[in-house]
């Protein structure tokens, strides 16, 4: 078919000539007209044989799709593996143990989400994100399900590697995928696990195609297109990684840490999973040997445990059986601390002194645990030399008390000394401090040394309510800023 429409546009061509030649006056009775007349149809016979041989040529090259198709095949491909499909959680804040604090936070979002046009009438709008942040295995994913499966609303899950992808606009395409599914079903819960593989900070190492999935990620969550209903949960144990823009309010309002679970969470975790299970013991002595662990490791505990009895033939989990697996459960999670007593006691009266030295300098805090202190950062742009004495007193006086007290200096206090340092630097390079506007190395030393001296005095003055706050975080393994009122009322 293709041949013979080649074969009549050369016709037309040299019947087109012809009749020019003829309109021209040539006729065929003139001898020098028709050598004329024969020389111009062999140039028109050339041409049309050259036409033809360029037509020819076309055809048989091997034809190449365009761009955009080859975009569209690859896509079609790839999005094989990726399925966007909401799940209906049957979870709810009763089967997951051991965070009251974070299900304070939470219980509000749910009923935004059950009862939305009781807050638009107040003139409150929803809020775009929640960022649960904490270390591995300790049920980030599990509370978010839990939201959903009070809420009653769909989940969508996905993780953020899902959207790493080599092609550019693959990932994009998928964020905005999946908006639009939960919104076309909101209200709706997006939960992102590991949201810093998309949403780390750009520098200046670049890096179009994840660039392009946050920047899709930053227009979604900030309504533009209409998100309303839909609260994108991000899950990270990398928060420091974190792009500004993404952590800024308006996307992610709300920032929860979930922690590394206490003495009295780990006994209500270990009763969910010991739920159905036959045991015999005390549930407390387990959970004070379990220091450090989350609830993935509990679970993994009460597991191998089980496994070990019936492996003994025994009728009943024994606290015996906890203390055989322990070992074991904690060389396959090389992450996992744990204490031994005397290490539970240095941390405990570590952790004690510096609650007591910041409630006194007024150093703002939450609460202060065995593994981890909750120091609210100070977002000011104007920040006093005595605030920041403060923090380096406060960062000091662990390491204080712990060699008072037990006559020893230990390695647990490296990260607060670090942290004092980096203060100092910053007080006499950065802000001119000290004596002189450009300080030097000795100035740095002079400001850490007057605080030492000072943080001293203030633990020789503060020691009966240090001895009381290190009691209590012995025995609770948290100390929350409320009751540093309540325990100096008690000795004053």
């Amino acid at each position: 078919m293709s041949k013979n429409k080649n074969l009549a546009v050369i016709s037309v061509i040299i019947a087109i000539l012809t009749a020019l030649l003829i309109s021209a006056g040539i006729k065929s009775g003139d001898l020098n007209a028709s050598v004329l007349f024969s020389q111009i149809v062999g140039v028109i016979i050339v041409f049309a044989f050259f036409i033809f041989f360029i037509l020819l040529v076309k055809k048989l090259a091997p034809q190449h799709q365009p761009p955009q198709q080859v975009q569209v095949e690859m896509n079609t491909g790839i999005e094989k593996d990726f399925v966007i499909r909401p799940i209906t959680s049957n979870y709810t804040f009763k089967d997951v143990a051991g965070i009251n604090e974070v299900k304070e936070e939470l219980i509000e979002i749910v009923d935004f989400l059950k009862n939305p046009e009781k807050y638009r009438n107040f003139g409150i709008n929803l809020p775009k994100g929640v960022l649960l942040v904490g270390p591995p295995g300790v049920g980030k994913t599990l509370i978010a399900k839990a939201l959903a499966g009070e809420a009653g609303v769909p989940f969508f899950y996905q993780s953020g590697s899902s959207f790493v992808q080599m092609y550019v606009g693959v990932g994009a395409k998928r964020v905005r995928d999946l908006f639009s599914k939960a919104k076309a079903m909101a209200p709706s819960i997006i939960f992102i696990d590991e949201i810093d593989a998309i949403g780390k900070a750009r520098g200046n190492l670049r890096n179009d195609e994840r660039e392009a999935t946050l920047n899709q990620l930053l227009t979604e969550m900030d309504g533009f297109e209409g998100s309303e209903g839909v609260i994108v949960i991000g899950a990270t144990n990398k928060v420091d990684l974190l792009d500004e823009a993404l952590l800024r309010p308006g996307r992610f309002d709300r920032r929860i840490f979930v922690e590394l679970p206490g003495l009295k969470d780990r006994m209500e975790i270990l009763k969910v999973h010991l739920k159905n299970k036959p045991f015999k013991g005390n549930l407390e002595n387990i959970a004070k040997m379990t220091v450090g662990f989350s609830g993935a490791a509990l679970a993994s505990l009460v597991n191998e445990a089980s496994i070990y009895a019936l492996k003994q033939n025994k009728p009943f989990i024994e606290e015996s059986d906890f203390y055989a697996v322990k070992d074991k459960v904690l060389m396959g999670k090389k992450r996992l601390n744990t204490y031994s007593p005397k290490e539970k006691e240095i941390l405990s009266y570590y952790q004690a002194a510096k609650a007591v030295i910041a409630d006194w300098l007024g150093v703002d805090f939450e609460r202060i645990s065995l593994v981890k202190d909750d120091f609210k950062e100070e977002d000011k742009e104007i920040i006093s030399k005595t605030e920041i004495m403060s923090k380096i007193e406060t960062l000091l006086a662990g390491r204080i008390a712990v060699e008072d007290r037990f006559n020893e200096k230990y390695s647990n206090a490296h990260k607060d000394i670090k942290k004092a340092r980096e203060l100092a630097l910053r007080m006499i390079k950065d802000y001119g401090m000290g004596e002189n506007i450009v300080g030097d190395e000795s100035e740095v030393a002079k400001i850490l040394e007057d605080a030492y001296k000072e943080t001293k005095v203030l633990y020789d003055s503060n020691l009966p309510v240090i001895e009381k706050v290190y009691e209590k975080m012995l025995k609770d393994e948290i100390i929350h800023k409320e009751d540093m009122k309540k325990i100096r009322d008690e000795i004053f």
